[in-house]
Parts: C-alpha cells; sequence; structure tokens
C-alpha cells in the first residue's frame, strides 16, 4: 500500500440542490449546474491525471468525462500529457456498453476495475475499448487509489455516483470536496442525495474546514478541505 503522501490528490466534485439530491426521481437527468459551472468544472477536469466515476453513472448518464475547451486540450498536449485525463470506473457486473461516451474518441485508455468474477465477461465485451483490471472480488477504493497511484496518477477527480462518493469518504481518502448548490428544491425522498449511509472508521465525524465560497451566477460553490493536503488555488471567490 503506498502511502498518504504519495496516493492520488483526491478531488470530489457534484453537483446538489438546496435539500441535497444529486437528482430527482425521473427517468431524465436534472441539470443542477450552469454553463458558467459547467466551464469551471472543465477548467478543474484539465488539471486532473483521471477522472473517475461509478458504472452506475456510465449507463445512467453516459458522460464524456472529457476536456471540452480547446485551449485547454492543446495546453494539456503541449505539456506533454494526454488532451484528457485517463478516464476510469468501478464496476461489479460485465454490462458496461463497449458503444458508451466514456470509450469513445482517441482520449487515451480508459481504465475499468472490475469484480474478478466479472473480469473475463468484461474484458469480452469490451475488447480494446479499455483496459480492464482485476480488483479482487469486490472492489475497494483504497485499492484503487493505490493503484492508480502507480500508474502515474497524481491527481484525481472523482464525479460520481452517490455510491462512489459516499466509498472514498468513507475510507477518508478525499482530500477535497467542490460542492455546487443549485437554486432548487427536488423534493422527493426518493431522489438519491449526497450520502446516504456513510459509517467513518471508528465513528468519528469530522467537521470539514470551509475553505471558499464562490458564486457562479445562479450557483453557489462550497469548496471543503477534507485533509491537510488541501490545495487552495487563485481563482477568485471568498476564502473563509
Amino acid at each position: 500500500m503506498v502511502g498518504v503522501s504519495e496516493r492520488p490528490y483526491t478531488l470530489l466534485s457534484c453537483a446538489v440542490s438546496l435539500d441535497g439530491c444529486l437528482d430527482d426521481a425521473t427517468d431524465q437527468r436534472l441539470l443542477l449546474s450552469n454553463a458558467a459551472d459547467l466551464d469551471r468544472v472543465d477548467g478543474v477536469r484539465a488539471g486532473c491525471d483521471a477522472i473517475l466515476v461509478g458504472a452506475g453513472t456510465v449507463r445512467a448518464d453516459d458522460p464524456r468525462l472529457a476536456v471540452r475547451a480547446a485551449d485547454r486540450r492543446a495546453r494539456r498536449v503541449a505539456e506533454g500529457r494526454s488532451a484528457t485525463p485517463r478516464k476510469v470506473t468501478l464496476t461489479r457486473h460485465p454490462g458496461l456498453d463497449p458503444r458508451a461516451a466514456i470509450f469513445a474518441g482517441c482520449d487515451g485508455d480508459p481504465l475499468v476495475y472490475c469484480a474478478t468474477p466479472a473480469v473475463a465477461a468484461t474484458r469480452e465485451r469490451l475488447g480494446t475499448a479499455a483496459t480492464v483490471v482485476d480488483a479482487g472480488a469486490s472492489p475497494q477504493v483504497g485499492w484503487v487509489s493505490d493503484d492508480l497511484a502507480a500508474r502515474g496518477v497524481r491527481r484525481l477527480m472523482i464525479e460520481g455516483g452517490r455510491q462512489v462518493l459516499e466509498q472514498f469518504l468513507a475510507a477518508q481518502l478525499a482530500d477535497e470536496l467542490q460542492l455546487v448548490v443549485a437554486p432548487l428544491l427536488v423534493g422527493d425522498a426518493r431522489a438519491p442525495r449526497l450520502v446516504a449511509d456513510v459509517r467513518m472508521p471508528g465513528g468519528d465525524r469530522p467537521r470539514a474546514d470551509l475553505a471558499e465560497v464562490r458564486r457562479i451566477e445562479d450557483v453557489v460553490l462550497l469548496r471543503y478541505a477534507l485533509s491537510a493536503r488541501f490545495e487552495q488555488d487563485d481563482q477568485g471567490g471568498t476564502t473563509v
């Protein structure tokens, strides 16, 4: 196992409603962000080595997880990096679609961390679309973090879904939370919330440090320091 200083700096990024929902309970995705904030997220992506989401998010939202701005992509290439950070997902089942956006294009070699029982079927299903890594009987985010560090990932962005966010929080592997709050109420008990069931080691519930508050048109960005490795930036906003 790698040391704390060697594992990737891990940033959790998500948007919620005023009542803490990541989405509503309908089949259509609820848009909680705005164009200005999506551009900010694009800039954060451009500064990372890898972007990770759960397989449920891949199936439900079909995200590209790509850096979209041409100047940011060009800057990464000029620095000797791929145009987009490496795309990563976790799965226990062999149901990922090789046509999913995460596997499309020429944005590097996606990584799929897969439970041992599903590895063979997942490799057969995905073919050359991704590298499938045997992550043991039940993939653990600590092991995944160590493996990504061994692959040269120094800065990791987690974009969901809820279970993946919970797992990184519970394992105390997150260094930073970037939480965007949208000015609306979902008002549905069936809607997924940011955290449903997180048990901290030893039962401790440490308070996060609010490092920055930034208004981005009609949403608010809250940046929380979750570890001593938190990195302040110079993008503006109010530092608390």
